[in-house]
């Protein structure tokens, strides 16, 4: 239900990864009349593998998190996230109030014992492919603890998803040198030197889309992160609009455009913000997966999947596991 669309994004999304996947079986959650005038003929093609959950309830884009987590109790949000804490579901997808999902998975999962926090982690379009990046916003305030939580949760969650056997890790800082950086970050970086993850020490922020050698997981904290994130999504759509601006200033840049489309189309396809869409709530006992609130149907489908790959791949399970031993050697020590 949540969302800028609602169901109008995330039922035609939805119905289009049961089509993909024939083993995938998906809970809509939210006001069962609603859905079902959504649904018409669907609800009979996978009468096997989708259902509808009631909710009487949901959170507002704009309401406090405090308040949906005091008030909403039977919101679409908080059911789903129910149903992964009862087992019935392996992860919950949400488009809705970012800081209501979290604090009500933190709430109803609680966390993997040694994590703080959770962290939000996506990927980001880079001249390698993609680059995962965490905290994207979670916590605005980190101590080096945090950062190095982040990082190991980070790279066990690349490990897995990517099938890289020792993924590589960076600090993001204001320059490669070790004299550069705040406090938490010098603390961070030396927890991370001396841990068993793959650190390769401080990267800069063109390292989050160009640098001079790929890096697997970028590690800041909420705020940097955040700040980050929007300022690369921002200077994204001003190439688009400047771009389109240009080939359409008079006949001769339309028939240029034309000349050159087949290299556009494939530059937008790159880095098609849609096809990047889902966030994880990393530190949770559960799966949690944010879709932008302004999704639509693809993008939508593509959190669904990034559910699927880590439900498949055993992420939270393997997070936890990495965790303990880590634990574990910092108690021996």
């Amino acid at each position: 239900m949540g969302g800028d669309h609602g169901p109008a994004v995330t039922i035609p999304a939805s119905l289009d990864c049961l089509k993909n996947n024939p083993n995938l079986k998906l809970i809509l959650v939210g006001d069962e009349v609603v859905l079902k005038d959504h649904l018409s003929q669907a609800l009979v093609d996978f009468a096997d593998r989708l259902s509808i959950r009631h909710a009487s309830q949901c959170v507002g884009m704009e309401e406090s998190p405090s308040k949906a987590l005091k008030n909403k109790k039977d919101s679409s949000m908080r059911v789903a996230i129910n149903l992964v804490k009862s087992g019935e579901a392996d992860a919950c997808v949400s488009a809705g109030n970012t800081g209501a999902l979290m604090a009500t998975a933190r709430f109803v999962l609680k966390m993997i014992p040694g994590i703080d926090r959770p962290a939000i982690i996506s990927t980001i379009p880079s001249i390698f492919g993609h680059t995962h990046v965490l905290d994207l916003g979670g916590n605005v305030d980190c101590t080096a603890e945090h950062l190095f939580q982040f990082a190991v949760m980070g790279s066990e969650l690349v490990k897995a998803v990517e099938n890289i056997d020792n993924p590589t890790v960076g600090l993001l800082n204001i320059g490669e040198e070790e004299v550069k950086g705040n406090e938490q970050v010098k603390a961070a970086a030396k927890l991370l030197e001396n841990s068993s993850l793959n650190y390769i020490g401080y990267v800069e922020g063109d390292s989050l889309t160009a640098g001079n050698v790929k890096v697997d997981l970028i590690v800041a904290d909420g705020f940097v992160g955040n700040v980050a994130l929007k300022s690369i999504e921002g200077a994204a759509k001003m190439i688009g609009t400047v771009l389109k601006e240009a080939f359409n200033k008079n006949i001769f840049t339309r028939l240029s455009g034309l000349l050159i489309y087949p290299v556009i189309r494939s530059f937008k396809q790159r880095i098609d913000p849609r096809m990047y869409n889902g966030a994880s709530f990393l530190g949770l006992n559960g799966l949690v997966i944010k879709s932008h609130g302004g999704a639509d149907a693809l993008a939508f489908k593509t959190a669904v999947q990034l559910a699927e790959i880590e439900v498949s791949k055993g992420v939270i399970r393997k997070i936890g596991e990495q965790v303990e031993t880590i634990l574990s050697k910092r108690e021996s020590l």
